[in-house]
């Protein structure tokens, strides 16, 4: 058998003391393993040892779906900072709109939160106690026929994780397939895989709202730079994360068991 190996047990604790014996002893047995991104295969403490017999097949976007779609929301003139995601602890929401608030006065900049989640709320109240109330604005939960005119409204994506439960970051690659730039954190997981660093985007020290404020101020005053790394993400999403490639590599794992059995 094969496995498609998707995230570490991160937070449940409890649950992990009965599932850690059970999960190793599958994984060694497996013929192979399938992982999103080389950085999950070097960072989780289950992958590590079995590194041998890891297959990387990145997640796939259909690219011409979010590319050139209309705006969902009307452009403003502000520099708008797109989050699109469940409300919840380890995507950092929180820190980005700590991030918003350190921003200079002068910066013309607005943010769209896109989904929902149990953190809401919470996210809410801090933006009202920080008085971004004008510059930070909650969407709710997006159709999937809306998700393509979401992204095209706004200049630069920020994924502000906090947390290696944040595996991979689906919705980089979403936001790179529509052309924007990529703000995101190192968490040793597919997050700094999908984004290239000076290249597609940023990636930044997670959980430091003074960082991602300075990373958004740099992109936020060059808007050519904006440009080009959006271009670039692009291009990689076709090149690099089509749904042919993935197809095409998960049937070659397969193949290759099948004629050594």
């Amino acid at each position: 058998y094969v496995i498609t190996y998707h995230s570490d047990v991160v937070k449940q604790k409890r649950i992990l003391r009965l599932y850690n014996p059970l999960l190793r002893r599958v994984l060694a047995e497996a013929a192979g393993i399938l992982v999103a991104s080389p950085n999950y295969v070097q960072r989780s403490p289950y992958l590590r040892p079995l590194a041998h017999k890891c297959t990387i097949v990145p997640f796939a976007v259909d690219v011409e779906r979010f590319a050139g779609a209309e705006p969902l929301l009307a452009l403003d003139g502000r520099f708008t900072l797109r989050f699109l995601g469940g409300h919840r602890y380890y995507k950092g929401g929180d820190d980005l709109i700590r991030a918003v608030a350190q921003l200079p006065a002068e910066l013309p900049v607005r943010l769209l939160m896109g989904g929902d989640g149990p953190l809401r709320g919470e996210w809410e109240q801090l933006s009202h106690s920080l008085g971004l109330q004008e510059k930070i604005q909650f969407v709710g939960e997006l159709s999937e026929a809306d998700l393509p005119k979401f992204y095209a409204s706004g200049d630069l994506f920020v994924l502000p994780a906090n947390s290696r439960a944040e595996a991979f970051g689906k919705v980089l690659q979403e936001a790179m397939a529509a052309g924007l730039p990529c703000l995101t954190t190192e968490l040793g997981t597919g997050t700094s895989f999908v984004v290239q660093d000076g290249v597609t985007g940023r990636v930044v020290s997670p959980q430091q709202p003074e960082v991602l404020a300075e990373a958004i101020e740099q992109l936020a005053i060059q808007p050519e730079l904006c440009q080009q790394m959006g271009q670039a993400g692009q291009a990689r999403a076709r090149q690099e994360f089509s749904l042919e490639q993935m197809v095409e590599k998960v049937q070659g794992v397969y193949t290759a068991f099948l004629q050594r059995s």
